[in-house]
């Protein structure tokens, strides 16, 4: 069965403006008439009751985020304010910071207000996003990756965590930390994991003392690093497994004078006005994230009712399973 990114693909556009002729918008004549020749030709028909419960919706989308803080979250936004911006519709920014209580909240008002859809990045636990999918809102969950049958994008944690402890085992070092988010967030178990999964294929020991859970923040960050360095035995090397907290271990580093603890942190650190020359880091990519999110989501508003889909996002660089789609629902 055709699908819109195939209308899309036949039609030479994109899908953004597949939606916008579908959905009756403003759009510049050829375009609009290849888009309907390629759905002729491809025998696309948008699941029809569907599209009309959607189209009863604002031209809004909202866009929930753990931390707006956090330059990941940044770049995801702009991500998603471009593909849905083409598409005809406006971005909402909300901020949960990280409170499953404040996030619900954002997610009644999105569903109160007729929203076109929700993209959310979790806060911990399970978002609450099931009354948006029985009231068919387009939902996609983005970072975190939850349970049940949701469009998500989703990085693999444990692959990203295992890659960047193998590149300070390949730089000689032995005795390596994990400064991991809260033990109630998946991305930080799976994190762990996969530093733990690193050095035990190096033949090397993870003990518990070199595992300090902290906040995804900065200040989580440098405290944690204080904690390793006030160890009888400090780590010689350090995984940070998301950028704020790589932020605040360069932080502790810098006060204390010491450089002869290397670094290797999960995710871009655009802001960071100066890194030691012996910092790994591995960017997530996350405005392609946000915008392979506005798609799914710009699809699903736009009447696609194929199951739900789950992406791994590909990181350049750290080997691991190809981005693609995994159906969910039956």
């Amino acid at each position: 069965m055709a699908r819109i990114v195939d209308v899309a693909a036949r039609a030479g556009v994109s899908t953004a403006t597949v939606s916008r002729v579908l959905n009756g918008k403003t759009v510049r004549a050829d375009l609009a008439e290849a888009v309907r020749r390629a759905a002729d030709e491809l025998g696309y028909s948008p699941d029809r009751t569907a599209r009309s419960l959607r189209r009863r919706h604002s031209d809004v989308i909202a866009l929930v985020v753990a931390d707006i803080e956090n330059p990941f979250f940044t770049s995801l936004a702009r991500g998603v304010e471009d593909v849905a911006r083409e598409a005809g519709y406006s971005v909402v920014l909300c901020n949960s910071d990280d409170d499953p209580a404040k996030e619900a909240r954002y997610l009644d008002i999105a569903e109160r207000e007729n929203m076109a859809g929700v993209i959310i990045a979790p806060a911990d636990g399970e978002p609450p996003v099931s009354r948006l999918l029985a009231r068919d809102r387009a939902v996609v969950v983005v970072d975190r990756p939850v349970a049940g049958a949701v469009d998500q994008v989703v990085f693999d944690n444990v692959t990203l965590a295992r890659r960047a402890t193998a590149a300070l085992v390949e730089r000689g070092h032995r005795r390596i930390a994990c400064l991991a988010g809260p033990a109630a967030t998946s991305t930080a178990n799976d994190r762990a994991e996969g530093w733990r999964g690193a050095l035990a294929e190096a033949g090397l020991d993870a003990p518990n003392e070199l595992l300090v859970r902290t906040t995804f923040r900065v200040e989580g960050g440098r405290h944690a690093m204080g904690e390793l360095l006030a160890l009888g035995a400090p780590p010689d090397a350090v995984l940070a497994t998301n950028n704020l907290v790589g932020v605040g271990a360069l932080q502790a580093l810098a006060e204390r004078g010491r450089t002869d603890v290397q670094v290797a942190v999960i995710g871009d650190l655009p802001f960071l006005a100066a890194a030691p020359d012996s910092l790994v880091v591995v960017p997530l990519g996350a405005r392609q994230m946000g915008m392979t999110a506005a798609r799914m989501l710009v699809e699903r508003i736009a009447g696609d009712d194929e199951p739900a889909r789950l992406v791994v996002q590909r990181i350049d660089g750290v080997p691991g399973p190809e981005a693609g789609e995994v159906g969910l629902r039956q």
